[in-house]
């Protein structure tokens, strides 16, 4: 069950040119039509090739102006003070998910200017 579990995971975290090479060997040495890498694909292979929609954006640390980053996670999430502190003080969390790239990144450049640390995902 281990490798199964562990080829699973390789499958998973194939690049788009792994994938194709690995249908390209499928169809030479066993017969295998390319359609069988379309499954692979769905599966998590293809996300290299495809554009990211939605982004998250995440406070990895506040950084040394706590205070000012504290009230900009307020105005930017509409949450209260009280809400916003604990964003802060639980960083690395998440401040807004499943947004558009330009306004993540647009949160990002806020954010970064006040001082934070901030990541994309």
């Amino acid at each position: 069950m281990s490798d199964l579990k562990n080829l699973a995971e390789t499958l998973v975290n194939l690049t788009v040119k792994d994938v194709n090479e690995l249908a390209t060997i499928l169809k030479d040495e066993y017969g295998i039509e390319p359609a069988a890498a379309a499954v692979v694909m769905a599966a998590g292979g293809g996300d290299a090739a495809e554009e990211k929609t939605e982004f998250d954006v995440i406070l990895k640390s506040a950084g040394a102006s706590k205070l000012a980053i504290v009230k900009l996670v307020k105005d930017l999430t509409g949450a209260g003070l009280k809400e916003a502190k604990d964003i802060v003080d639980g960083a690395p969390a998440a401040i807004k998910t499943g947004i558009s790239k330009d306004e993540a990144e647009a949160l990002k450049k806020q954010l970064e200017e006040a001082g934070a640390e901030v990541e994309l995902k």
